[in-house]
């Protein structure tokens, strides 16, 4: 009879793999329920008798992402944590994640309903408010409203890089809000095929500041989605200038959504309306801005750009903020496998990687001298020194090569 001694490996079984933040993903609908949670909070404070401090709950999206998560994200710091390939099957399968993101969509609906009411009420004294909302308490509660569409359109992101048919009209959906819709079209089929080249838009260039980048980003994308569009429909004979374009049903939604609510609570919102979707759609231009800050691909013999690889996209894998963004932040996997669901996108070897989350990195790219500070060694690092591997911004070329000693 043969016996084996302790500890030997083979007869040790591993336990089975399981994803902790498996619950910790309920915690994404806070950004759904912000408003909800401000009218709470702003209810409660008046109760108490803190009227002076109340109002500040109205501003509770940027406080979330300017103060909150970075905080938690400096405290609970990277996650550390990938699923092997043996899970990877049945973690993609596994329903429940996919509920996590559809239940984003009536949330935004409800909390983009409610901001409505507030902000055109003129009696608000079961909140404890006297006639209606400050001008200032308005312009938080858009801006808390315009983070929850910023986050939304992440949310489409993921729901439409998906092959399900459920699923790719739920993203326009969640799009409606901040009249975003041709963003389904351009990231799909526009920067998954461009990103990290003078090409796409929506990847910033070495030595681009945020405000630079953002109006590039924004005209480019809408330019370059209605050309694929219209060129996808001219394949199959069909007008660009019908229900069958993509780019034009999706703003639809919006026509559709944004027309009920002026009807329900007046023109007034329409200030409202505008601002929330500005912010919102601007956060996300932001997120582009830091994903592929200065990264590069390079061009074969052939004259054909390289694969998309880990290492021309930033990966984040602090904890908090890829809780609430669903794995955005793991940005290289991603792009490498774009229809791979959230829960199973891993923190890839040889990706380069930001110091902090996005949270963090979207407050510092409004100040592009500090922003340069922070992360123009780290492009430089990334490529060994070479400046000519760099993805430079045009107008400012001739002067960064020139600083790095090349001619």
């Amino acid at each position: 009879m043969t016996t084996s001694r302790i500890g030997d490996p083979k007869e040790i079984a591993a336990p089975p793999w399981r994803d902790r933040k498996r619950h910790l993903w309920l915690f994404g609908l806070v950004a759904p329920t912000a408003a909800l949670l401000a009218t709470g909070l702003v209810g409660l404070f008046d109760l108490l008798g803190w009227q002076a401090a109340a109002p500040v709950w109205w501003w509770l999206g940027p406080i979330l992402i300017y103060i909150a998560l970075p905080i938690l994200d400096r405290f609970f710091g990277p996650d550390g944590q990938n699923p092997p390939e043996e899970v990877m099957e049945q973690l993609e399968n596994d329903k429940y994640y996919r509920y996590c993101t559809y239940a984003y969509i009536p949330l935004q609906l409800i909390s983009l309903g409610l901001a409505c009411y507030l902000w055109s009420a003129t009696d608000l004294s079961w909140l404890g408010i006297d006639g209606g909302l400050s001008l200032v308490s308005k312009i938080g509660l858009a801006f808390t409203i315009g983070a929850m569409g910023g986050i939304g359109i992440n949310t489409a992101h993921e729901l439409g890089h998906k092959k399900d048919e459920l699923e790719r009209w739920l993203s326009k959906v969640t799009l409606a809000q901040t009249f975003y819709g041709h963003f389904y079209i351009e990231h799909n089929r526009g920067h998954h095929v461009r990103v990290a080249t003078p090409e796409d838009p929506a990847s910033a260039r070495f030595g681009e500041s945020l405000w630079a980048f953002l109006p590039r980003s924004i005209w480019g994308s809408l330019r370059s989605s209605w050309e694929l569009e219209a060129a996808r429909l001219a394949r199959t004979g069909k007008s660009r200038f019908s229900i069958h374009n993509d780019v034009l049903n999706a703003w639809l939604m919006s026509v559709v959504l944004w027309g009920v609510l002026i009807a329900v609570f007046g023109p007034v919102i329409v200030p409202f309306l505008l601002l929330q979707a500005v912010y919102g759609f601007s956060l996300l231009e932001t997120v582009n801005y830091l994903e592929h800050y200065g990264l590069m691909r390079q061009k074969t013999a052939g004259g054909r750009y390289v694969r998309c690889a880990p290492e021309h996209s930033w990966n984040s894998d602090h904890i908090v903020t890829n809780i609430f963004l669903y794995h955005l932040q793991r940005h290289s996997d991603h792009h490498a496998n774009p229809t791979r669901r959230y829960q199973t996108l891993r923190s890839m070897d040889g990706a380069p990687e930001l110091p902090s989350g996005y949270a963090s990195m979207i407050g510092l790219a409004y100040l592009p001298p500090l922003w340069r500070r922070v992360m123009d060694h780290r492009v430089l690092d990334h490529y060994a020194g070479d400046i000519n591997l760099v993805h430079i911004q045009p107008t400012k070329r001739a002067r960064i090569l020139a600083k790095h000693g090349v001619a």
